[in-house]
């Protein structure tokens, strides 16, 4: 599978699209807040290579776009006449990201590890997800404040294994 973008910007993209082509799955540590509830920082996401007809609306994917990742939520594929475009969006994110080609996803989010916790990502947003991912996008204070919790619980589960 090429992935078009690989050689700009910075190496460790190249390194990444390089893993999901040789061993067709990477492991990366999530950083930002976009994803939140679903992804929080810290967590071990587990992304396995696939192609743009394996995804489906739901799933959580990576995509280069201007020489960054971007880990977030697929909500549309198009099929136009001479290109496929992936729409993509984080869940506390009140805008969807530019489109995406096929040639721009690099993989599929297959298992997130938090804490001593793994599990599978779920395609299916609740309506208390979707309302935490408002709040969370939307107001600084709650978020800061979910974050702290986060963090908290965290060191606290990693003080007791």
């Amino acid at each position: 599978m090429p992935y078009a973008l690989e050689a700009r910007g910075d190496p460790k993209l190249g390194l990444v699209a390089e893993m999901l082509r040789d061993c067709g799955k990477v492991r990366l540590k999530a950083w930002g807040t976009s994803m939140l509830p679903s992804v929080w920082p810290g967590d071990l996401l587990t992304i396995q290579s696939v192609a743009h007809d394996e995804v489906i609306p739901g799933d959580i994917v990576l995509v280069l776009l201007d020489g960054r990742f971007f880990i977030h939520r697929l909500l549309e594929r198009r099929q136009n006449p001479d290109c496929i475009s992936l729409i993509t969006r984080g869940d506390a994110m009140p805008q969807n990201d530019p489109p995406a080609g096929a040639s721009e996803l690099l993989g599929r989010v297959a298992g997130i590890r938090r804490g001593h916790r793994s599990f599978v990502p779920s395609r299916r947003i609740s309506l208390l997800h979707s309302a935490l991912g408002w709040m969370l996008c939307r107001w600084d204070r709650f978020r800061n404040l979910a974050l702290r919790i986060h963090m908290t619980r965290l060191e606290a589960g990693a003080s007791h294994p």
